[in-house]
């Protein structure tokens, strides 16, 4: 068979039984040259070189993300500072060694330390108050407990003005602290007119006038809560005619059955016309609750217990009263505006006040007024104030849309500018992330946090951190809500 029969009878994409050496390479050849003629024939956009692309972020098979070539990096050591600039979305640089241990960052595995107080002399905050958020059994209270508990060893104290379940009771007592408890037939009594100890640096006039702007508040919040309502002009008027003939004519401390008296029966030098005797009567009766109603006994009187600065824990348990909305709001202004008048004192240590079930306070404006004052003086008293409830919704529920109450309510979690996030639920998602300006990352952590994990947004850091307890404090956690449930 000659070569011109071969290119005859052998077909280009053929290969016979048993090809000869010659005849292979002659069909390659043929087959090259058929090829060049047909791409002579395409249009010249057709004979571009064919472009590949790398797979899109997010397409699934073996290939996604990857280069064509294989990539091989040298194994390098160095800082962790130099790896933090040439890998710098890997991981926050966290919040430094100067503080409480908390637990474990869980995007770089270092440890996670947060102390308030230095942040905000590093300038990281411009306040000093925290907000701990999460459903029940997420470990918040666990979080609380510790973060107070570690600061005592930094010298700090710790006072918790109402306890509503008694869960840092046994806290405070293993600390070598104070747990009062108050509630119906128990021994202990609270003044609340108390006026508390007087900072050094404070004249007469101006302690003088602190004082009785305090007593006036607590009587105006005492009233509204009970009342259901805000006073009106006369009313403010009678009850501080009250005030201040109660003050002129005590030995000593005012107390509130005096209070109650006067505002039933004012002096005739007060009262010429009886009109303030008449136009008062709503508001003795809402403080007489306190004096002969279902809540006397426990701030009717001279208190029993003094308030001592020097212990590291303090702690007001009112797990006694019963579960009375109105009722324990009463106790826990009562309660806290005896423990405020002794914490106002700018020359004072470092302090952490703790707002445990701070729904309870939030749901009676008078009583959220109060706290709002108190924490925008957190950083002249050099208090940090932690406010503990389940979810951001809670702030949505006080008062009307567009209410003062409501502005007031945003305005605690605008006034902390630290924020820990527990498990959430599923609805609370949104609501939460829109509060707080979560990325969607951020969001998509929330519902499948563990227990004892939580989002710390700190400004404009964020962190997920794994709390860690020690086995005693697990141990003391537990005694302190075996009775109570997790919180």
């Amino acid at each position: 068979m000659n070569r011109d029969r071969e290119r005859v009878h052998v077909a280009p994409g053929f290969v016979p039984a048993r090809e000869p050496r010659a005849a292979r390479r002659e069909r390659r050849r043929l087959l090259q040259e058929l090829r060049a003629a047909a791409a002579a024939r395409r249009p010249a956009r057709e004979r571009q070189p064919r472009v590949e692309y790398l797979p899109r972020a997010g397409e699934p098979g073996p290939a996604a993300l990857r280069s064509p070539i294989g990539l091989h990096v040298q194994a390098h050591q160095d800082t962790s500072a130099v790896w933090g600039s040439a890998y710098p979305f890997l991981a926050g640089g966290g919040l430094g060694g100067d503080g409480v241990f908390v637990g474990q960052d869980a995007t770089s595995g270092a440890s996670f330390v947060f102390d308030p107080w230095t942040l905000y002399r590093q300038g990281r905050i411009t306040a000093p108050n925290v907000v701990l958020a999460g459903i029940v059994g997420a470990g918040k209270s666990s979080l609380a407990k510790s973060l107070y508990l570690r600061s005592l060893a930094f010298g700090r104290r710790v006072y918790v003005p109402c306890d509503p379940k008694g869960e840092h009771t046994a806290v405070a007592e293993a600390v070598g602290g104070r747990a009062i408890q108050i509630g119906p037939g128990l021994p202990a009594r609270l003044n609340p007119l108390d006026p508390g100890p007087r900072p050094s640096a404070v004249s007469d006039d101006e302690w003088d006038a602190q004082v009785r702007a305090r007593r006036r508040a607590l009587l105006g919040a005492l009233a509204e809560t009970t009342l259901g309502r805000p006073l009106s002009p006369v009313e403010h008027t009678g009850l501080d005619v009250a005030l201040t003939a109660t003050v002129r004519a005590a030995d000593g401390v005012p107390v509130l059955p005096a209070v109650v008296d006067l505002l039933l029966d004012p002096h005739r030098d007060d009262d010429p016309d009886r009109r303030l005797a008449e136009d008062g009567r709503p508001v003795a009766h809402a403080l007489r609750r306190l004096v002969h109603g279902d809540l006397a006994g426990m701030f009717d009187g001279p208190s029993t217990i003094a308030f001592d600065p020097h212990l590291p824990m303090l702690s007001l348990d009112l797990s006694r009263v019963t579960e009375n909305s109105t009722a324990l709001s009463v106790l826990m202004t009562c309660a806290a505006a005896w423990m405020e008048a002794a914490l106002a004192d700018p020359d004072g240590e470092q302090r952490w006040v703790v707002y445990d079930e701070a729904w309870r306070l939030m749901s009676h404006p008078p009583l959220l007024r109060r706290m709002d004052a108190h924490w925008r003086l957190a950083r002249h008293y050099g208090i940090a104030n932690l406010l503990v409830f389940h979810k951001l919704s809670d702030l949505d529920n006080v008062g009307d849309a567009g209410s003062a109450a409501r502005a007031i309510a945003t305005s605690l979690l605008a006034n902390a500018e630290t924020r820990v996030i527990y498990r959430q639920e599923t609805d609370q998602i949104g609501p939460t992330a829109q509060a707080l300006g979560l990325t969607a990352a951020e969001t998509a952590r929330l519902p499948f946090l563990g227990v004892g994990q939580g989002l710390w947004k700190i400004r404009n850091d964020a962190a997920v951190v794994t709390h860690q307890l020690h086995d005693l404090e697990a141990n003391l956690f537990e005694t302190g809500t075996r009775a109570h449930g997790n919180c």
